[in-house]
């Protein structure tokens, strides 16, 4: 596509744009005609992303080496880059363990760095913003499946009430009269990677979502899969999540800003579930990872884990009413992407 070309395609801002749902994302804003401008610091993400969104899109993106709580900075790219129509904000930190050890840092890179998005998104009329939030909003819930209207139970971890501030902000902004469109997208169990295997999650350090531990395992990277009890009050003792492809997530983002430009000017925020509306419990996990891709992998039992949560799935019938959103893709597929993922960084 010509220069000429891609200045007529709306630009949409993705803060974190480098990281694993960011990059997923920013090939289905391409694929459907958006411009996306990356913002990513590269504390959580690898600089060999970029290179493979140009080989999936074809053309070298532009990508600003910042952090979001650099408000000069940021009105520099606002200011190179625009004009912006719409902004998704993935940037954040985001384990939860490390959250407990590093309140301050969550604090900073979560609350200080949409505040700041905030102002200078005002300061330059941009008025779209999709907003990456969490299923952890709603704790243990009473009753399944979950939906918007589910109580927000209190948080369990510091980046667990990073979520729920963040909410908190957006709602308070939009009250005030600031004009604001805004989606907040409350994510279940992102898993997978693109078919291409150019871009997949990468985890820095100790994983610990299931997902990459099945990965590292079946790699050789580490030993047995740890599967914290299995005396749960669900139908194999193990626990429950909503698994969802990246690229069923990443779409939902992209479907958020095209359903907000059809609103009008006013300002609006809308909440929404993104997941499959199916509960997979931590052996299915691992038997859909096995039966996808071929592989075995060693499971061993241990005690319960702190701070976990028994059973959590979504209802996706707001989305799929309101948005024409809907998962596509299973688990199966999900994991045998991933694999193919995984494969290719243990031959770099």
């Amino acid at each position: 596509m010509s220069d000429s070309a891609d200045q007529k395609r709306p630009r949409i801002l993705v803060t974190g744009g480098a990281g694993f749902i960011g990059s997923h994302t920013v090939v289905d804003l391409v694929e459907n005609g958006y411009e996306p401008i990356l913002v990513d610091d590269f504390s959580n993400s690898d600089r060999g992303v970029i290179e493979g969104l140009a080989a999936i899109c074809g053309r070298a993106l532009p990508c600003y080496e910042i952090g979001c709580r650099d408000k000069a900075g940021l009105e520099g790219v606002f200011e190179a880059a625009g004009p912006i129509q719409g902004v998704i904000h993935f940037a954040a930190s985001k384990a939860v363990g490390e959250s407990k050890e590093k309140p301050l840092l969550y604090w900073g890179n979560n609350i200080a760095s949409l505040i700041t998005l905030l102002e200078v998104m005002e300061d330059f009329g941009v008025q779209d913003l999709v907003f990456s939030s969490s299923c952890t909003v709603y704790g243990q819930p009473n009753a399944l499946p979950v939906t918007e209207a589910t109580p927000i139970a209190e948080p369990a971890s510091v980046y667990g009430a990073t979520k729920q501030i963040g909410e908190m902000i957006l709602r308070d902004c939009v009250a005030s009269g600031a004009n604001h469109r805004v989606t907040l997208l409350r994510y279940f169990n992102p898993i997978g990677a693109h078919p291409s295997a150019l871009i997949g999650e990468l985890p820095l350090g100790d994983p610990q979502n299931l997902a990459p531990i099945i990965l590292q395992s079946a790699a050789g990277m580490r030993g047995p899969i740890q599967i914290y009890g299995d005396d749960w009050a669900t139908p194999d003792g193990t626990c429950i999540r909503d698994y969802i492809h990246v690229l069923d997530l990443a779409a939902a983002h992209v479907k958020s800003l095209d359903w907000m430009a059809s609103q009008g000017d006013d300002s609006l925020l809308e909440i929404f579930n993104v997941g499959t509306g199916r509960g997979t419990s931590v052996v299915e996990a691992i038997d859909a990872f096995e039966r996808a891709t071929g592989e075995s992998v060693e499971r061993e039992i241990g005690p319960r884990r702190e701070g976990d949560i028994e059973q959590i799935y979504a209802s996706c019938e707001k989305v799929e009413r309101v948005l024409g959103w809907k998962a596509e893709r299973t688990i199966d597929d999900a994991m045998r992407d991933a694999w193919a993922w995984q494969g290719r960084l243990r031959n770099r």
